[in-house]
């Protein structure tokens, strides 16, 4: 009767070994924060950064296991996912219709971009050319377009234009 007794006290403390670690290992963080100048302070901590050391060797032999049985399980995931792959690059994703119609420019737009008909994204593309070309952003907000006399006309007669109303500016030159 004796060696039942012992061996539910075995197996207790199997169960409260893992909540001390636990408590060890949150201890030091404790400490951390505190960060106490005493020398006594110092020498508490020195024992519970042993314990803590000794704490994860155990637990890295129980969770190397498990890892080993995930890799086994991730390689399945991987074959499938490479088998997936193949039908992603089959459907190829195809312009919306409406940015891909050919538009054509207003005389005073003609004039910055050419009188050709582009669809909506070339004249976007050739507007940004022409900025960049004569160096119309702003120095200080680059966000803003300084307009010179062609883009003045285009953009309503004013200056100065943000990036984002240029593109609603310019939509009323095309048809």
């Amino acid at each position: 009767m004796a060696t039942k007794k012992a061996k539910p006290a075995k197996k207790a403390t199997k169960k409260a070994a893992p909540k001390k670690a636990a408590k060890k290992a949150a201890a030091p963080k404790k400490a951390a924060k505190k960060a106490a100048p005493k020398k006594a302070a110092k020498k508490a901590a020195a024992p519970k950064k042993a314990a803590k050391k000794a704490a994860p060797k155990k637990a890295a032999k129980k969770a190397a296991a498990p890892k080993k049985a995930a890799a086994k399980k991730a390689a399945p995931k991987k074959a499938a996912k490479k088998a997936a792959a193949p039908k992603k690059a089959k459907v190829k994703r195809t312009p919306n219709a409406a940015f891909m119609k050919a538009m054509t420019p207003s005389s005073s737009l003609a004039a910055v971009i050419g009188a050709g008909a582009v669809p909506r994204t070339e004249v976007v593309k050739k507007i940004w050319g022409y900025i960049k070309k004569n160096n119309l952003q702003d120095k200080k907000n680059r966000r803003m377009i300084n307009a010179d006399d062609k883009l003045k006309v285009v953009f309503g007669g004013r200056g100065q234009v943000s990036m984002f109303e240029m593109t609603k500016l310019v939509n009323k030159h095309l048809s």
